[in-house]
């Protein structure tokens, strides 16, 4: 005899109207709920870590770190927004159309403003590298922090124009009751791959070719000239290595984050993502929260200050008087 399918609906009281459940193994469901969550948890705890590390250390009050601030920012969203993924894993929304609108909509714009922060850490690394006599004096924290209040306005604008459709009237191309899906029309996506990929990847790419080949020429000068220079030189030489480090380590979490931002866009310039259900978009969401949490990890690889203020952060030391005026570099 034949055995009748079950069919689990995430709405049984609307049995016309309701969604499916995605029908899968109990242990897939489990294993899979531990992993995004634990991701999720441990990118906004170490986002937080960096927020926290930045704004109350005085000494980590410059314009590089500011805008490594804005990217933590960023992330510990990405982390927050992520128990939400996890929600659809049977393939259920059950907050209601306006908050599936309101998840994407946070979702695009925290890309944007991801994307927009690593254009202006390329600027900062090309200026800081090719023309360190001017840095001091043209990248100021009050102009970063101007440029990155920028970055997220843009990014705010840009992206309600290109989800208006989907804000004016949440839950529009929604087929069933349970149901969120990623959809935007063909022009819009067309326009939001043009301006939050292909022209700044494009700007991020030569900045960094430039700052690789004028580091490398840095770098030859300097060993050649190392038994010559003067205290005063040697100073200048331990700066201008100091920019090369700080280049380098920022170069890794460009490098990460195109790596984990480009399968979405690339299946975006093929014009397959304008309906796009949640198992199909797990994988490129998920890449790029696995991101969020890589950062904070490269951070504590390549940067001492972070580890210090972990341990000062963790032993609770920074709620002592005139903590955040402690020595962390």
């Amino acid at each position: 005899m034949e055995t009748l399918e079950v069919i689990e609906l995430c709405y049984p009281q609307h049995l016309n109207t309701s969604c499916r459940k995605q029908s899968r193994p109990h242990f897939e469901v489990l294993l899979t709920y531990i992993l995004l969550s634990s991701i999720s948890f441990i990118t906004a705890a170490l986002n937080l870590l960096v927020i926290i590390s930045i704004s109350h250390f005085r000494q980590l009050h410059i314009p590089t770190n500011l805008l490594l601030l804005s990217l933590a920012v960023s992330d510990f969203l990405v982390g927050v927004l992520m128990f939400f993924q996890i929600m659809l894993i049977d393939g259920c929304w059950f907050f209601g159309d306006l908050m599936c609108a309101l998840y994407q909509y946070l979702t695009y714009i925290i890309t944007s403003a991801s994307v927009g922060t690593m254009v202006i850490i390329s600027v900062d690394r090309y200026v800081a590298i090719c023309h360190p006599l001017h840095y001091p004096t043209e990248v100021t924290p009050k102009r970063v922090q101007v440029c990155v209040c920028l970055c997220w306005i843009c990014a705010i604008i840009f992206q309600s124009l290109i989800l208006m459709d989907i804000l004016e009237q949440p839950g529009r191309y929604h087929s069933c009751f349970g149901e969120c899906i990623f959809f935007i029309n063909y022009i819009a996506g067309i326009i939001d791959v043009i301006f939050t990929f292909i022209v700044p990847i494009t700007v991020i790419v030569v900045l960094y070719m430039r700052v690789f080949v004028v580091a490398v020429s840095q770098a030859r000068a300097m060993r050649s000239h190392i038994e010559a220079v003067t205290l005063q030189h040697s100073v200048k030489a331990s700066a201008i290595k100091s920019e090369m480090k700080a280049a380098r380590t920022l170069g890794v979490v460009v490098v990460v984050f195109l790596i984990c931002l480009c399968p979405y866009f690339c299946v975006a310039l093929t014009g397959q993502d304008n309906l796009m259900n949640a198992s199909s978009a797990a994988f490129v969401i998920c890449l790029f929260y696995f991101n969020s949490c890589l950062n904070p990890v490269i951070y504590a690889l390549f940067y001492p200050w972070f580890r210090k203020s972990i341990k000062l952060i963790v032993t609770l030391k920074i709620l002592k008087t005139d903590s955040c005026d402690a020595n962390i570099l």
